[in-house]
């Protein structure tokens, strides 16, 4: 069973040429009807094999080499050239075919080739324009649509998100152990009891802030995880681990807000705190085959929770897929026998 998005392009592309053969054997029946004779006929069916072959083979090349994506005043150049050589290729097969099948025409017979090459291809030029144009109108539509419904998720999505940040990422049994531990220090180390303080007020301002944009730079994000961490290893003392590394030309890249939050939540929640004897957290952040790589490493098992449809990962999946579609990909794994992955992979964005 073809998908419904081939089925329709095939009942096009067969109308559509069949519409082109119908209105020559009008023209030819109207004008000279003299003419209507059975090579007439086979050279009507070879200009339709040939149309849908070579039409096809565009649209094959259209879509790999991915000039749907681009803007229209880097399409129409890369779109004339590729009418021209589409009707010089239809006129070649035509014509082939034609010899092939030995039904040419008297006229055709004394005309040269290259005078029979350029009439031919000026002649099918007239179907691939409109051909082109109605293909590329089509998809040009198609993802407008497309990317207005994607947008529309993606703020329906983010209002979601504020309404459930804290929640989802800043839970009451975090601010209770952050300032029971802060109550701790307070006599202890009143120097640290202070940063802690301040630790904390960072990662709650950062999650009641209203985020307007649908991306912040890794180092943003990075300092509100170190402070986040830095308050967990109060409660966790030498039981928790943490190690960067960090590419530094990383660190302007962008990131969905809160995601490295999260994935570092679960690291904490699902994998450190349960441990007798802690764990580490490692956060690499890398460039690999030209994507952004962004990993959350922790001793544990993974478990089925952290591998369900929780708000935070699936939020993360969501996000990922509106903003970057089937470029970036997101998965959890067990590496290593009692390590936990998360792994992270978005197209890499060039500086402006």
């Amino acid at each position: 069973m073809l998908p419904r998005g081939i089925k329709y392009y095939w009942i096009c592309q067969i109308l559509g040429w069949t519409f082109v053969v119908l209105t020559m054997l009008i023209f030819v029946y109207t004008f000279t009807p003299s003419k209507i004779d059975q090579r007439l006929f086979v050279r009507v069916a070879l200009i339709f094999g040939s149309g849908i072959f070579t039409t096809h083979m565009l649209r094959a090349f259209i879509k790999r080499s991915g000039w749907m994506l681009l803007p229209i005043e880097k399409v129409i150049p890369r779109m004339a050239v590729a009418i021209v050589i589409t009707s010089l290729v239809c006129s070649l097969v035509f014509m082939g075919l034609v010899q092939l099948f030995d039904v040419q025409t008297d006229v055709q017979r004394k005309i040269d080739f290259p005078a029979r090459l350029l009439g031919a291809t000026l002649d099918i030029g007239l179907f691939i324009i409109p051909w082109t144009l109605i293909y590329y109108i089509y998809h040009y539509v198609a993802k407008s649509r497309k990317q207005e419904v994607d947008t529309l998720k993606l703020e329906a999505l983010v209002k979601e998100l504020e309404l459930k940040t804290i929640k989802a990422h800043i839970n009451p049994h975090f601010i209770f152990n952050a300032l029971n531990s802060i109550r701790a220090l307070i006599d202890e180390n009143p120097s640290r009891a202070r940063d802690a303080i301040t630790e904390l007020s960072n990662i709650l301002r950062s999650s009641m802030q209203s985020e307007k944009s649908e991306t912040v730079p890794l180092e943003k994000e990075l300092n509100i995880v170190r402070d986040y961490l830095a308050l967990e290893h109060i409660r966790f003392e030498d039981r928790l681990k943490v190690e960067y590394e960090i590419d530094e030309d990383t660190l302007d890249q962008p990131i969905p807000p809160m995601m490295l939050q999260t994935l570092v939540e679960n690291a904490i929640k699902h994998g450190i705190g349960k441990q007798m004897k802690g764990g580490v957290v490692r956060i690499i952040s890398d460039f690999r085959d030209n994507y952004h790589e962004l990993l959350v490493q922790n001793t544990g098992r993974l478990s089925s929770h952290i591998n369900g449809d929780g708000f935070g990962i699936s939020s993360t999946r969501n996000r990922l897929q509106l903003l970057f579609g089937d470029k970036a990909d997101f998965r959890i794994e067990e590496s290593n026998g009692n390590m936990v992955e998360a792994r992270v992979k978005i197209p890499v964005v060039e500086p402006a």
